[in-house]
């Protein structure tokens, strides 16, 4: 007979866990994906000569993890086009890096509007089993919509801290893969960065859990590629799963 379910045993030593939002809480990594495809794709097409942007293996490997500026900024340079940073309030266009960005704020908006985002059901096992074991929880971001998502999808409660975009541009601290973020919640959180977990699937995230010194790190790699896998592990992932829910275990019952 099968029992309630329990921590994974790479977890046991552990004080706190500090989950990544994106693609990790909530299924918004695709809606982000798609967003910055027709932004950046706009831009692409004002140059010309430009293959379009691969919402998979663009989206890993350069706006993932990072805040909108920085994401944009790292794309545009990966096929040599060099536009003016321009500001965080341009309008959006194609003409500055901040114009990109602003562009990509806009659609994904919209497209937050018609299509509301879920959790992954995996994660909020996990979390829901943390919360009975005393374990607190923290959320991370560089979406300044974050604490809008959690909110919708009706996980907020479960986390005792959230530091999402608006928390870092006040602080003004910077983006992955700078630990600044991880590092806040974990002195929310009270614990130290050491005796933390941090979950995440952004290669960005994974370096960043990784430089800040953290107990753990687990890369959680939803499309169960061999080459995503090896990536996050290079970055700095102790442990790699395909879904937040792997870490926990069935256990036995009488």
């Amino acid at each position: 007979m099968t029992g309630a379910p329990s921590l994974a045993a790479c977890l046991h030593s552990l004080r706190a866990v500090i989950f990544d939002t994106d693609g990790v809480i909530t299924d918004s990594a695709a809606v982000h994906a798609a967003a910055w495809k027709d932004a950046f794709d706009a831009c692409l097409a004002a140059v010309g000569g430009q293959r379009p942007f691969d919402p998979v293996d663009d989206y890993l490997h350069h706006v993932d993890g990072r805040s909108r500026q920085d994401g944009a900024a790292a794309f545009l340079r990966s096929r040599g086009l060099d536009l003016p940073p321009g500001a965080p309030d341009d309008a959006p266009g194609t003409d500055t890096v901040g114009a990109v960005a602003a562009r990509k704020e806009e659609l994904f908006s919209a497209r937050l509007r018609n299509d509301p985002v879920a959790p992954f059901p995996g994660t909020v096992r996990l979390l829901e089993e943390l919360r009975r074991q005393g374990v607190p929880c923290a959320a991370v971001s560089a979406s300044r919509h974050a604490t809008e998502l959690l909110s919708a999808a009706g996980v907020r409660p479960l986390f005792e801290a959230v530091v999402d975009g608006n928390e870092a541009n006040r602080l003004r601290l910077p983006g992955k893969p700078d630990p600044a973020l991880f590092v806040e919640a974990a002195r929310r959180l009270g614990i130290p960065p050491a005796d933390t977990a941090v979950v995440e699937d952004a290669l960005a995230g994974v370096e960043a859990g990784r430089r800040g010194g953290f107990g753990l790190v687990v890369g959680v790699d939803r499309t169960a590629g061999p080459y995503s896998a090896t990536a996050l592990r290079r970055r700095g992932a102790d442990v790699v799963v395909a879904d937040p829910g792997e870490l926990l275990t069935s256990g036995a019952g009488g």
